[in-house]
């Protein structure tokens, strides 16, 4: 049930017009974790509703299947609950005098500037992909994009030519199609000279791309320099043209439209604002079953507006028709629900649906979810379902609407995404942390409101329910590392005018506080990922009076070119005791 929410003190509070199904709890505070035991059959008696009295049942079952499960802040997870995004290199803080005259490939997402509406062509991620290309181009780089397309993102993409055209009238400058084969490898060299724009070809034609093949990747890198990757969409997959291209360039690192993005979805897993509440549609619970209980263990509720919220019925008891059932998802669906009962927070699913007829399918019509006919089949969220959603959303503070309001035979009258669309916008306008994920939702958000903001937005879901997994992001770990913040030179060494010297992989740091011992002249810096042995190491520095050696925990893998881009001294020597990939 629904049930209104009241703020008292940053949590949320029952009333008791019951309304939207949940799973019944025995205080009215339902946000506080373990603050309230588990079901108690005196809440159960003040329940009208039979679905509700069933879900007692399935609620006793589900114990038994419990599973544990700037303004660019590099910092991702505040509590600790996924691994934290890497410390990646980027456009933004990467040297621009070192771009003068490099050929820098940059890997851009088609659905951003290759799309056939207008409207978008001046959306702000539109704006941080064009101004990628715009920056590289300024700063005196020789580019070369590349991506995939598919006609389905716009239906003029007919050829490579088509879309360096199209490319060219968004960027406003020439564009200069190459190919991208074995005996053109001369050739490509070539034409580089003849422009400072170019695009390969389609890389949907290309079976080695999504095979991720070494041979393929390191053709695409033959001459280039520096690879830029602004296709955030596809960080979730390995492709030649995002990771096996990594190994073959010099510098890798993201580019202002993937920053952004990184930057999003790093926004989405802090909890710094409650109540914070999930909105989850689309289908496929088994399949985004670990997802799904990261944010019942992260979200003060979550509400389930698409046909997942079927899956959720069923394991509480509910009667759900056979056809909406999805196959293997009941354990699933009662794992989740026993997540959020030792958590004392509610899952929350639609009371009533609109209905279409089946064999006729203009005849409109609303049922209680618990009593859908047969020969009716869902297509929309109800009217009291869609009030008491708002109802819900407006004492909150931080809002996820992650996939879409659709049902297996949406159609006609399937306008219960614009409402949510309708209220998260008057939300935004009161200071509530807004986040819509998907292409469906962002869709609906762009036609109710004519201001929303990139920050707002993310339009591949897919991408944020691998990180709701725990998977870390393919295109993400094969940028380069950035250190995670500056060094005070000046408090490291007592003189930091010295040449540096930089021991990679320094492990027990008897190399370099024997070196740093015999020569006063120069500073030692060592790069290790052992932070037990940086401990000990600079324990010795301190209990030697060491003033020219210094230690940090970094992984092995980090450009050091970030962490000594800043020595206000000459670099000498860089030694490499270990390497890690």
């Amino acid at each position: 049930m629904f049930q209104l929410l009241n703020s008292v003190d940053g949590t949320l509070s029952l009333s008791n017009k019951l309304t939207f199904y949940a799973f019944p709890t025995k205080t009215s505070e339902f946000l506080h974790p373990k603050s309230s035991p588990y079901l108690v059959n005196k809440t159960a008696k003040r329940w009208r509703f039979r679905g509700v009295r069933l879900s007692l049942r399935g609620g006793s079952e589900a114990a038994d299947h419990v599973k544990s499960s700037n303004k660019f802040k590099a910092n991702c997870c505040d509590e600790g609950e996924m691994e934290p995004f890497p410390h990646v290199q980027t456009l933004r803080k990467f040297p621009k005098e070192e771009l003068v005259g490099k050929v820098v490939m940059v890997r851009f997402d088609s659905t951003n500037l290759l799309r056939e509406e207008e409207q978008d062509q001046s959306s702000q991620s539109v704006s941080s992909a064009v101004f990628t290309i715009k920056y590289l181009h300024e700063a005196g780089a020789k580019i070369i994009l590349v991506s995939d397309w598919r006609k389905k993102t716009n239906s003029q993409l007919h050829d490579a030519e088509t879309v360096a055209d199209m490319i060219s009238s968004v960027i406003q400058h020439r564009v200069v199609t190459i190919k991208c084969d074995y005996s053109a490898v001369l050739l490509k060299m070539e034409v580089l000279k003849k422009a400072d724009i170019f695009l390969l070809e389609n890389l949907s034609e290309c079976k080695e791309e999504v095979a991720n093949n070494s041979k393929f990747a390191e053709l695409l890198s033959l001459g280039v320099d520096i690879f830029v990757n602004d296709s955030f969409s596809q960080s979730h997959k390995i492709l030649a043209s995002t990771v096996g291209i990594a190994r073959f360039c010099s510098a890798c690192i993201a580019g202002f439209h993937f920053e952004e993005s990184l930057c999003q979805l790093k926004k989405v897993a802090r909890t710094n604002k409650r109540p914070y509440v999930a909105i989850i549609g689309g289908g496929n619970l088994y399949d985004k079953a670990a997802a799904l209980h990261f944010l019942v263990s992260r979200c003060d509720g979550v509400v389930f507006v698409g046909m997942m919220s079927f899956q959720i019925m069923h394991a509480l008891g509910l009667s759900v028709p056979s056809y909406l059932v999805e196959p293997g998802a009941y354990k699933a669906a009662l794992d989740i629900i026993q997540i959020a009962h030792d958590r004392n927070i509610p899952i929350l699913h639609p009371m009533d649906f609109w209905c279409m007829n089946e064999h006729l399918p203009e005849k409109m019509g609303i049922f209680p979810s618990h009593n859908i006919l047969d020969g009716w089949l869902p297509v929309d969220l109800g009217p009291r379902s869609l009030n008491e959603l708002n109802s819900l959303l407006v004492k909150c503070k931080k809002i996820l609407w992650i996939g879409p309001v659709k049902f297996k035979f949406s159609g006609q009258c399937a306008d219960g995404a614009s409402k949510l669309a309708q209220a998260l916008n008057e939300l935004r306008q009161r200071n509530c942390d807004i986040t819509v994920v998907g292409n469906m939702a962002c869709q609906a958000m762009v036609m109710e409101s004519k201001c929303v903001l990139v920050n707002d937005m993310i339009e591949n879901a897919s991408v944020l329910w691998e990180f709701f997994k725990g998977r870390k992001l393919p295109g993400v770990m094969a940028l380069d590392r950035a250190y995670p913040f500056g060094i005070d030179w000046k408090s490291a060494y007592c003189n930091p005018a010295q040449p540096l010297v930089v021991d990679i992989g320094s492990g027990s740091g008897l190399f370099l506080l024997g070196m740093a011992r015999r020569r006063k002249d120069l500073n030692f810096l060592g790069l290790e990922i052992n932070s037990k042995l940086v401990r000990r190491c600079m324990d010795s520095v301190h209990q030697y009076g060491i003033q020219n050696g210094y230690f940090i925990v970094t992984n092995a893998t980090t450009t050091f070119r970030s962490i000594v881009s800043s020595y206000p001294g000459e670099l000498v020597l860089v030694s490499i005791q270990a390497w890690i990939y």
